[in-house]
């Protein structure tokens, strides 16, 4: 196992035990379904994607990085900037293109039969991070890879930027209460679990923003922001509408709901 396995695992795994520990002593919500209905079809889909992009995009996006770095391919790799210098712009280029990528998930009707799944749990907790259809991870991987060729992103930023957009997606999609001060402070810079949690709502006007997953700034920016729920967070409905009974939660169901009609 190299290096890089190891701090990917490591990180998932500390993260992802911490958060559900917190979400059993300060949930935010109560449970539409139960662990044992959502957490195995969420499981069994989350290794399928993670094995299928291995299999096809084997190098990883730090080996689209040392590929590009090898070519002189990208703006990085064309000009000479101190390494704090890019390892900022690194950073907001990478997560504007994955806040980009998510309003084209809803936007593009295709795309959103896949993303689809990911919105069709009836509950947000940690594993919700996880819950992505195969083909979405594939359509990520080479959006992601072709910023890193345009950008020249170097291969250590690459990688950095993965191990840190997984924990947040974790931590964004937490089941947990923040104090409500902590909350405030924490949105003006990152995406916190109150804020994210609107864009889960079954309310089309609701859903259509905060579609950040680290930076807060991007839905500020273009106006995708917005601070609550209507409903307030306890009563909030989310999910799809359609596929909220324990039946859709099954790894088979996840894999065809991208084939079934809204």
């Amino acid at each position: 196992m190299n290096g890089e396995l190891v701090i990917r695992l490591g990180v998932f795994a500390g993260v992802f035990v911490t958060l559900v520990l917190l979400e059993l002593v300060l949930p935010r919500r109560t449970a539409a379904l139960p662990r044992e209905k959502r957490w195995p079809g969420t499981a069994a889909i989350f290794i399928i994607g993670a094995v299928l992009g291995r299999l096809v995009l084997p190098i990883g996006l730090a080996g689209v990085a040392t590929f590009a770095a090898g070519q002189g391919i990208g703006l990085f790799n064309l000009v000479d900037s101190p390494v704090w210098l890019v390892a900022i712009a690194a950073f907001l280029v990478m997560d504007l293109a994955v806040w980009a990528q998510h309003v084209l998930m809803h936007r593009v009707p295709f795309l959103w039969r896949m993303h689809r799944v990911h919105h069709a749990d009836p509950h947000i907790d940690v594993t919700t991070a996880l819950r992505f259809h195969p083909a979405e991870i594939l359509v990520s991987l080479f959006w992601k890879a072709a910023f890193v060729l345009a950008f020249g992103i170097p291969a250590w930023a690459a990688f950095l930027f993965e191990v840190a957009l997984n924990a947040f997606a974790q931590f964004n999609h937490a089941n947990i209460k923040l104090p409500l001060k902590a909350d405030r402070v924490l949105r003006l810079l990152i995406v916190t679990p109150d804020m994210h949690r609107v864009h889960h709502s079954t309310d089309y006007t609701e859903s259509n923003r905060n579609f950040g997953f680290c930076l807060s700034v991007w839905d500020h920016l273009f106006r995708r922001y917005k601070a609550q729920p209507d409903a307030g967070h306890e009563d909030m409905l989310i999910g799809q509408e359609k596929w909220r009974a324990p039946k859709d939660q099954s790894l088979i169901a996840l894999i065809r709901q991208p084939l079934e009609q809204p």
